[in-house]
């Protein structure tokens, strides 16, 4: 096996492509990279399986990929597009309660939103038995790396995520950001693999733009990039065909081996 394998669950922004009641010619498109549900990253190592995000189409993801066991769950933040699939984390959780890794401010929104779960006072047989990480640093799991990553995103911030083995970095997952920090650019430059945010081709004020996220990826210099969080506004065949070289559009189902 690949020292990483991963695998895009979703590549799409909040509203999940198609939208609800639209009729554009992305909405409507014939083209399966087209579809793109909420977006979630599935991580893999020689020993270890872990998954960034659990938004309202986790399920759904995992049935397609066949996802039988996680050895821990990553959150970039709370917003509930990335989070409200947690229910269905039960399937991981039986017996042996599931490592659940986010920075204080998203666990805190866990622990409010997911009471429940995490009370222990009303808890039902089978459901979702969460063992709540705070990360306040990188993380070693079985030789891999994880070092989480503050990214701007709004009124809010979001974290993302350099996985590194012996020292070298692997794979970076950067969405859900309106910007890359220096020091961030710093920590993944050279990267394997970097996943960029890139919703869309005009600016947004809480999300990187197709030119930006190109830019960014200068800077960083990896070795391959992809975009995702995209909206209806993305066309995958279209778009690609003018993207720069080492650069691509993720789409729902690709599995990439670092």
């Amino acid at each position: 096996m690949a020292d990483l394998q991963i695998t895009f669950l979703g590549t799409g922004t909040s509203h999940g492509i198609p939208m609800i009641g639209c009729d554009c010619p992305v909405c409507t498109s014939a083209d399966p990279h087209d579809e793109r549900l909420r977006a979630s990253v599935l991580v893999r190592s020689p020993e270890q399986t872990w998954v960034i995000d659990t938004g309202p189409d986790f399920r759904r993801q995992c049935l397609r990929e066949k996802v039988r066991h996680l050895d821990a769950v990553f959150y970039s933040h709370s917003h509930t597009d990335h989070v409200m699939g947690f229910d269905d984390l039960r399937r991981f959780c039986d017996p042996v309660p599931l490592p659940v890794y986010a920075t204080p401010d998203t666990m805190a929104d866990l622990r409010r939103v997911f009471s429940f779960a995490f009370d222990g006072l009303h808890r039902y047989p089978g459901y979702v038995i969460p063992d709540p990480r705070e990360l306040l640093g990188p993380v070693e799991l079985d030789g891999t790396r994880i070092a989480p990553l503050e990214l701007p995103h709004g009124r809010a911030s979001c974290t993302g995520y350099l996985f590194s083995q012996n020292d070298k970095p692997l794979f970076a997952y950067l969405s859900d950001c309106h910007d890359v920090p220096l020091d961030v650019v710093d920590q993944v430059k050279g990267v394997a693999v970097l996943v960029l945010d890139a919703l869309r081709e005009a600016p947004h004020p809480t999300h990187m733009h197709v030119a930006q996220a190109i830019r960014i990826a200068g800077q960083i210099g990896p070795g391959k990039t992809f975009f995702t969080h995209m909206g209806h506004e993305v066309m995958h065949a279209e778009l690609s065909s003018r993207l720069p070289d080492g650069i691509a559009l993720a789409y729902d189902g690709l599995r990439i081996s670092i």
